[in-house]
């Protein structure tokens, strides 16, 4: 890692990272990562990450997931099982800072891998290891997906209960999602640590006990407690109108919550004594006994103004409430305009193509988007040549189909 970054530098700049990701998760995790600068090398097999072919598409293997998820990163195409596959990858390995991997331990044991191994035989290695499950407990040989997170960390049981029907899945990749950024944080962690104490490490970040913190993190309610001195659950999260909220024409997403909201709302709808009169809202203590009633109230009230209405009282008086959209509206989104939140850019295959920037906006560093999302072993040739493997030993790998090249190489 370098010293000392000149001004406008990425922050990352000279961290090199392993990425044996695929899916979401790990991809997600390395993104951020190569977003902040660090030559990130995507390892696929072949075939490639499975998100490549998610999603609808111009070209195959170039899905809008996977594009979202792998900009700045190189692609080499390696199969491992292949005669000097394994080989090739231990030594990118070796000349680089951080490895992330998603396949199962055992898995990558069969393949002669070894994370342990590789930190004590590399001290200053970081290695993380992305699990569904610590590997100390019984579920340890499981596979995990982010249904199967959703179901058993107990959100989709969250559903059911707030709205009395069926447990449901979110409809994003929600778990994949938030451990990705608690594993670029862990990964950041760890390179920190290296950074004042020389050594390296190994690291498991597991999708389900993650995924349970989080959960009851809001959730545990009065089983914090021995002896418990209530039930789990948030009432406030759990009540049964806690929703968007629908208007006139349409829905709006707001939330009154301190006592001065309260009282503002009341008084911007013309009717203060009711947020004086009526002990169920006058009183942060009596409104969290009595959540079901004031999301009742609220949803009839809502109902008489349109959301064009409700946005601009409600924002006149420091009252959250914003407009409902969808992901297509998102888009068109004026603040997001404004900022330049989206950007065009123009990607070798699949031509013209709409990129988010980082949300994250730095006083001194550089941000720009500087690699477009590659195809599958794009940089093959060019990754071996720069980690020392000469013209013939390429040329055996090539041939032997332990590495890919796509397209070819010049």
């Amino acid at each position: 890692m370098s010293d000392a970054p000149a001004p406008g530098a990425r922050p990352l700049d000279g961290v090199r990272v392993i990425d044996l990701t695929s899916v979401l998760m790990g991809p997600a995790a390395t993104q951020i990562l190569a977003d902040y600068g660090a030559d990130v090398l995507k390892v696929e097999p072949p075939e490639g990450d499975i998100m490549r072919h998610a999603g609808h598409m111009k070209h195959r293997g170039m899905g809008p997931v996977f594009l979202h998820a792998n900009r700045n990163k190189r692609s080499i195409a390696i199969d491992l099982k292949k005669p000097g596959g394994r080989e090739a990858l231990l030594e990118l390995v070796g000349a680089s800072d951080l490895f992330v991997h998603n396949v199962r331990p055992a898995a990558l044991a069969r393949l002669g891998i070894d994370c342990a191994a590789l930190v004590a035989a590399q001290p200053r290695l970081v290695c993380l290891a992305l699990v569904g499950f610590d590997q100390r407990g019984p579920y340890a040989p499981l596979p995990a997906v982010d249904d199967a997170i959703q179901g058993i960390s107990g959100m989709a049981s969250l559903v059911a209960q707030q709205t009395g029907g069926e447990p449901a899945y979110s409809p994003m990749v929600i778990v994949d999602r938030l451990c990705a950024v608690n594993a670029a944080q862990t990964a950041l962690a760890a390179l920190f640590l290296r950074e004042r104490t020389g050594r390296g490490q190994y690291i498991e970040l597991p999708m389900f006990e993650t995924a349970a913190s989080v959960v009851l993190g809001d959730h545990m309610g009065g089983e914090t407690f021995d002896p418990p001195v209530g039930p789990t659950g948030y009432p406030r999260l759990l009540a049964r109108d806690r929703r968007p909220f629908k208007t006139k024409d349409g829905h709006v997403a707001l939330l009154v919550y301190t006592d001065g909201q309260w009282q503002r709302f009341f008084e911007a709808i013309g009717t203060p004594e009711v947020f004086t009169s009526d002990e169920r809202l006058t009183t942060a203590a009596m409104r969290a006994k009595n959540y079901d009633f004031s999301y009742a109230l609220l949803t009839g009230i809502l109902r008489q103004r349109t959301s064009a209405e409700w946005v601009e009282l409600l924002q006149h008086h420091d009252i959250p409430c914003m407009t409902l959209h969808d992901p297509h509206s998102l888009m068109g989104d004026p603040h997001l305009e404004a900022i330049g939140f989206f950007e065009m850019i123009e990607h070798p295959s699949e031509g013209r193509m709409r990129s988010m920037k980082v949300a994250a906006r730095w006083s001194g560093a550089d941000l720009s988007v500087r690699r477009h999302a590659p195809q599958l072993g794009e940089q093959s040739v060019e990754i071996l040549r720069e980690n020392g493997f000469d013209e013939a030993r390429i040329e055996r790998l090539l041939a032997g189909g332990a590495v890919v090249q796509r397209p070819p190489a010049d």
